[in-house]
C-alpha cells in the first residue's frame, strides 16, 4: 500500500477538504483526488462521501483511519530508528506548547538548545495543552511541553518539570484588594474571569469550589491567560492565575482554605521512537526543571 496515498487520505480526512489537503501536501487538487481514487480502487470501496460541499468518511474510511495512522507512524519510526544510528543531533523536531509556557518557561531552554544544536530544525506550534495531547496522539508533534492532564492517557509517557503555583488575583482597585480574612464562600459569589472550564486548569479550579459545594459566578471564560490578566487588571472580576503572571497590574490575595498548583511537563507518545533531537531536548528540559523525576528520557 503506497504511503503517499495514505498521506493524502489522512490529509483529506483531517481537513474534510481536498483543496486544503492539497495545500498541506503541496500538491494540486487533481493529484490528491487521483491518490484517493487509486487507494479506493486498491481497497475496493469508497473512502469519502461527497455531498454538496461536505466531505465525510464512509464506513470503510472510518475503518481505514486508525490503520493508516499506524502504518505511517511505523514507517516514520523505522526511518527515525535508522537515522538515530548515526548519533547525530539533527533533523526536524516538531514541538507543541502553550503560549503561557512558551513565554514564561521555555525561552532559556530553547535558546540554549538552538545554540548547542544548530543542525536541529525546530518547528514550534502554539496551542492549548488539550490540543497538544491530540497532536502527540496523531503524531503531528514529537514532544509537547504542557499543563499536564489530571490523569495521563495510556499512550503517554511524561516528564514532570515544574510545579506552577496559582494565586487568586484582583485589580489593585478591587474591593478585595486590601482585605484580609477573605473566605472562599464570599469569593464564589463575586464575578470570576477564568480559563475555560473544559481546560485542565479550568477543571482544577472548578474542582476546588465543587469540593466545598460552591458554584462559581463565572462572568467570562477564555483559554488565553494574558487576556484574563488584562480583564482582571481593569477590574472586571477576580481570577486564579500562575504566580509568574502577577505584577504591578494585579494584586494577589489570600483566601482561606484555597490553595492551588498545577504541574507543567513534557509529554510524548510511548509507542513512538524518539529522534536524537527529541531525546536531547528532553535531557535539556530535565536539567532545567525543578521537579525530581525518574521519568524515561
Amino acid at each position: 500500500m503506497d504511503t503517499h496515498n495514505l498521506q493524502a487520505f489522512l490529509a483529506v480526512a483531517d481537513h474534510a477538504s481536498f483543496s486544503l489537503a492539497a495545500e498541506q501536501l503541496h500538491l494540486t487538487q487533481p493529484a490528491v483526488s487521483k491518490r484517493i481514487a487509486t487507494l479506493e480502487s486498491h481497497l475496493g470501496c469508497r473512502l469519502f462521501d461527497r455531498i454538496g460541499r461536505t466531505i465525510r468518511l464512509t464506513e470503510g474510511g472510518l475503518a481505514l483511519l486508525p490503520r493508516a495512522q499506524q502504518i505511517l507512524q511505523s514507517v516514520r519510526d523505522t526511518q527515525q530508528a535508522i537515522h538515530n544510528l548515526s548519533g547525530s543531533v539533527s533533523g526536524k523536531l516538531r514541538l507543541a506548547t502553550s503560549h503561557h509556557i512558551g513565554l514564561h518557561h521555555l525561552p532559556i531552554i530553547l535558546r540554549r538548545f538552538t545554540e548547542d544544536f544548530p543542525e536541529v530544525e525546530l518547528e514550534l506550534g502554539f496551542m492549548d495543552s488539550e490540543q497538544a495531547y491530540e497532536a502527540i496522539h496523531r503524531g503531528d508533534a514529537e514532544l509537547a511541553v504542557v499543563t499536564m492532564a489530571p490523569s495521563q492517557p495510556n499512550y503517554i509517557d511524561d516528564l514532570p518539570l515544574w510545579q506552577d503555583p496559582l494565586s487568586v488575583v484582583v485589580s489593585p482597585q478591587h474591593p478585595l484588594a486590601h482585605r484580609a480574612n477573605i473566605n472562599v464562600e464570599e469569593l464564589a459569589k463575586l464575578p470570576a474571569i477564568l480559563p475555560d472550564l473544559n481546560t485542565y486548569t479550568g477543571q482544577l479550579i472548578q474542582k476546588l469550589f465543587a469540593q466545598k459545594q460552591l458554584k462559581l459566578n463565572l462572568s467570562m471564560a477564555t483559554n488565553y491567560l494574558e487576556t484574563i490578566k488584562m480583564m482582571v487588571s481593569i477590574g472586571l472580576g477576580w481570577s486564579i492565575l500562575p504566580d509568574t503572571m502577577v505584577d504591578q497590574q494585579l494584586r494577589s490575595i489570600q483566601v482561606e482554605a484555597l490553595q492551588a498548583s498545577r504541574t507543567l511537563g513534557c509529554i510524548y507518545h510511548r509507542g513512538r521512537t524518539l529522534s536524537n533531537a527529541a531525546n536531547t531536548f528532553l535531557q535539556a528540559c530535565k536539567s532545567a526543571g525543578s521537579i525530581e523525576t525518574n521519568a524515561k528520557a
